[in-house]
């Protein structure tokens, strides 16, 4: 159905890096949720109220939340599709993590206040009226439930959009939630046996944990994680495609929501070469970035000594030997520097976030490891981590 409604209503609807196309495909999905919660809101209302079942009745109120949700994803698309402004000169992209997170958070605020009434249910069970159309109506609710997490997932990787990954998760914990009740409601009926107020437990053990699975997968974005490795790859196959680029490092990305990306990143260049020439591949490559991975870049030339190999030597050995320190350390930005009575070995060591020695005890360790290689070798060495 949104396929179909999005061909019919949305123009350029499979160019979907265009911010218009994404803000279209936003609202269109929040208001087919709005629509399907209110009409699954209104049959489970009254399927517990002829059944008297308080999971039933928590998971309609589970619904009419979810279409709160909708409009709040809705919001957040057309707040982010703003155009950039004097305060918010990198746009209000990031509107939609913020709209995912109060997704979350209403998710968490229907779990605990469920669990408290399934826990009263439990401490004081009482039986469960069963009709076949509240069997009817929980079967059609589930089958809902479970088209709008398809699409909503669907839409969510097609859009790159946290909110709508998030509501699609909402949406697949509502269709599980709903089969307990179904559970609980039949196993009440046939064998007499109460549980409805743990169905209702179990249903809200479900929301909060798709509550704190939406608001990690906000608060992420908005603290600022790292790019996806497959993103970090593009760009890496991208700047290496050009031959005059020999290396590439300090690559950062920064997110300002989806399709609103700035990063900057390190190419190391041949010192020898035409430095016109150098800097229009760079220009060149800055453009490309942005036409096709939609990023804004800039791009730093590190000029890399071509002395016959000596400086190449030097940079595979102490690299061997730094990597026995911890194989997650790598060295860039290699350069010597020769004296009249000792060589500096100047250089940048990127330590992995896992290592569990101090930034100081890895400067001795490889100041002492490459002091071993060649005693007229001296070791200047900046630490820093890795961004990506």
């Amino acid at each position: 159905m949104i396929h179909f409604l999005a061909k019919h209503f949305i123009k350029d609807y499979q160019n979907t890096s265009d911010q218009a196309v994404r803000r279209a495909y936003g609202i269109l999905c929040g208001f087919v949720g709005i629509a399907l919660n209110l009409l699954l809101f209104a049959g489970k209302l009254l399927a517990g109220i002829l059944s008297g079942s308080i999971a039933v009745t928590a998971d309609a109120v589970n619904n009419l939340s979810d279409a709160g949700s909708s409009v709040v994803t809705l919001l957040g698309f057309k707040l982010a599709a703003q155009a950039p402004d004097r305060d918010h000169p990198f746009g209000h992209g990031r509107w939609e993590y913020v709209s995912g997170l109060v997704v979350s958070m209403v998710i968490l605020l229907m779990g605990v206040e469920l669990g408290k009434t399934s826990v009263e249910k439990i401490l004081a069970p009482e039986p469960v009226d069963f009709s076949p159309l509240v069997a009817v109506i929980l079967g059609i609710s589930i089958a809902v439930k479970l088209y709008m997490a398809y699409y909503n997932r669907t839409a969510g990787k097609k859009l790159s959009s946290a909110a709508m990954s998030a509501t699609a998760l909402d949406s697949l914990s509502d269709c599980l939630a709903t089969s307990a009740v179904l559970l609980g409601t039949l196993a009440g009926y046939f064998w007499n046996v109460q549980i409805d107020g743990w169905c209702g437990a179990a249903v809200a053990l479900f929301i909060l944990w798709s509550g704190f699975g939406a608001a990690r997968d906000t608060v992420n974005p908005l603290l600022g994680q790292p790019p996806s490795p497959e993103f970090v790859e593009q760009i890496r196959a991208l700047v290496r495609s050009h031959p005059e680029i020999i290396g590439i490092h300090d690559l950062i990305v920064h997110d300002y929501g989806p399709g609103r990306r700035i990063l900057s990143l390190h190419a190391e260049v041949p010192a020898s070469g035409d430095i016109l020439e150098l800097h229009d591949v760079v220009d060149g490559l800055e453009r490309q970035l942005n036409e096709e991975l939609g990023c804004l870049a800039t791009i730093h030339m590190d000029p890399v000594v071509n002395d016959g190999g000596l400086t190449a030597e030097a940079r595979d050995r102490v690299a061997a030997v730094v990597l026995v320190i911890d194989p997650g350390i790598s060295i860039h930005d290699f350069r010597m520097v020769p004296g009249p009575t000792h060589t500096n070995l100047i250089f940048d060591a990127e330590i992995p976030y896992q290592c569990t020695l101090s930034d100081q005890e890895v400067r001795r360790r490889i100041q002492a490891a490459v002091q071993a290689l060649d005693s007229s070798w001296f070791a200047v060495v900046g630490v820093e981590k890795s961004y990506v």
